[in-house]
């Protein structure tokens, strides 16, 4: 879907997204009586609009469509005069199957002339995948065993001297002493400089629910541990859990068919005592760590990155900045042969059409349309649907109905084809950008993009959150300058100057290319690494929005 930006020269206060909206956006906080100009019309405000929030072009009728993006985004449940604000009070969500703006074949890629030959430094791995980042990975096939598993993360901390929290600690002593108490041992020389940690995944699955619920798991796990991030892999299993060994390692082998990831099982209950399990589950995690060390990073061709993208604290500017600036780099990535994932189907909701019209073939397009309706007919048997996505941060900030999130949220995508629809926790197999079937959650869907191969994650955010991944790196981008400042410690890469109208998208998207390169040759580390956040949430194919 291309973005049209049709405001005033020099009138920075309001923008147009598309030239067939009926509404513009305030940049800024207006008061009623405002005068704005769009497209040579003199438009008054009858009250005071918000900055994120829409105003009306022309004056609406009860059932009167709302257009954003070039899109229905909403219909009108009672009068609206011009100039006045949309609200929840008088718009409610609606979607349109209008004609897309999309056509098969028609898409135009951009100019990436200045990235053509560039690489990146990544860990390749005998499997042809080639990592970002450099982990040991230990996973519990039950929740029975996330004791096991903290147990384990202390101990390594400990051992390697890397504990990340150190300085809360040391704030944590003050705070109750007085003083500094027991000063904190200095960080020691890295003993394995090529590897970039041990992970620790925890979750609250593997026993009592259903037989698909233990298959799911599996799959999403093997996702991880053979992730091309990923140099091998410990998991611990207690025995007697729906999640057998035996189904991990077969999700396992289906990605790993010829056994070139090392991946230890240990089991408790077949263990003579939990010491003797912690034992030779640090042995695993040491020796794995010393092999992985002897792999060092040497240049890749940006064919094989794949970047996914996500969401999350969205506010009204964030499909007007983040999003698509987001959309932009995916575009110049896909031009240059690498990959893209694009999840949330939530939040795609209301612009199936586009997505449909961007598809590579029938096959691709019929299966979108059906994992969204199986997925909206699930939702609709607990009394769910899409619509009830935005949350109440979301609507604070002028995103007051689904389809105006969705179509600001797709814009992540870009506009190249779909080369590939995946279902939650299938891997990602085709160059190209591929759509991903998870919910509208932030952590449940960027657990999903790590598990299915994205080897570098952009977050966007309008309000801020410190969302991370144990595998991926993930880039936060925020929607404004405020934000970036404010949470500078989270933040990564600030979108407001597109905002402010003081840079073009192109010229900035360029830009947060080359920081997803430095990333990807591990010269930059996100600020979700440095806080070591590293958000695991699995979906339990349950209705989650």
């Amino acid at each position: 879907m291309n973005q049209t930006i049709a405001s005033d020269s020099g009138q920075l206060d309001t923008l147009r997204v598309h030239a067939a909206d009926n509404v513009r956006v305030a940049l800024k906080d207006l008061p009623a009586g405002t005068d704005v100009t769009d497209n040579g019309q003199h438009i008054t405000l009858t009250e005071a609009i918000r900055h994120k929030h829409k105003f009306t072009l022309e004056a609406l009728e009860p059932g009167d469509t709302v257009i954003m993006y070039g899109v229905t985004v909403g219909r009108a449940t009672r009068p609206i005069a011009q100039g006045a604000a949309i609200t929840t009070d008088n718009v409610e969500h609606s979607t349109a199957s209008t004609a897309p703006q999309a056509k098969r074949g028609s898409w135009q890629a951009p100019d990436v002339s200045r990235f053509q030959g560039a690489t990146f430094d990544g860990y390749q791995r005998p499997d042809g995948q080639v990592g970002t980042a450099n982990i040991w990975l230990v996973v519990p096939l039950v929740f029975c065993e996330n004791r096991n598993i903290e147990v384990l993360r202390q101990c390594i901390a400990d051992a390697l001297g890397e504990d990340p929290f150190r300085e809360y600690k040391q704030l944590a002593r003050q705070l109750l002493h007085g003083d500094a108490g027991e000063p904190s041992p200095p960080p020691r020389e890295r003993l394995f400089p090529n590897v970039d940690g041990v992970r620790f995944l925890t979750h609250t699955l593997g026993c009592g629910g259903t037989d698909g619920d233990a298959q799911a798991l599996c799959q999403l796990l093997a996702g991880y541990i053979c992730h091309p991030n990923v140099a091998g892999a410990t998991v611990l299993s207690l025995g007697c859990q729906k999640a057998q060994i035996d189904m991990i390692k077969a999700a396992v082998e289906d990605r790993d068919p010829k056994g070139l990831r090392p991946v230890h099982y240990l089991e408790q209950q077949a263990s003579q005592s939990e010491q003797a399990l912690i034992h030779e589950s640090l042995t695993t995690i040491f020796d794995g760590l010393a092999a992985a060390n002897r792999v060092e990073r040497t240049p890749a061709p940006l064919s094989k990155l794949s970047i996914g993208v996500e969401c999350g604290g969205s506010d009204g500017f964030s499909g007007l900045s983040a999003n698509p600036l987001v959309g932009a780099v995916i575009d110049r990535l896909v031009a240059l042969g690498g990959s893209g994932i694009l999840s949330e189907f939530p939040e795609l909701c209301g612009v199936e059409h586009e997505l449909i019209a961007r598809c590579s073939d029938d096959a691709v397009a019929e299966r979108f349309s059906e994992l969204m309706e199986a997925y909206q007919r699930h939702a609709a048997t607990v009394g769910a649907d899409f619509s009830m996505n935005p949350s109440p941060g979301n609507i604070r900030d002028g995103l007051i109905t689904d389809a105006m999130k969705s179509a600001g949220a797709a814009k992540k995508g870009g506009d190249s084809p779909v080369v590939d629809v995946l279902d939650y926790t299938e891997p990602q197999t085709l160059q190209g950008l591929s759509l991903l079937c998870t919910p509208g959650n932030d952590v449940e869907s960027t657990t999903a993009l790590a598990g299915s191969g994205a080897n570098l994650i952009m977050f966007t955010t309008g309000l801020g959150t410190p969302t991370g991944n144990p595998v991926t790196p993930v880039l936060k981008i925020a929607s404004n300058s405020t934000l970036a400042t404010r949470m500078s410690d989270v933040i990564d890469f600030d979108a407001g100057p597109i905002i402010r109208g003081e840079v073009e998208i192109s010229e900035l998207a360029d830009r947060l290319l080359e920081l997803c390169i430095e990333t990807a040759s591990g010269r930059y580390r996100p600020r979700a690494v440095e806080l070591a956040q590293y958000d695991f949430i699995p979906w339990k194919r349950g209705v989650s929005l």
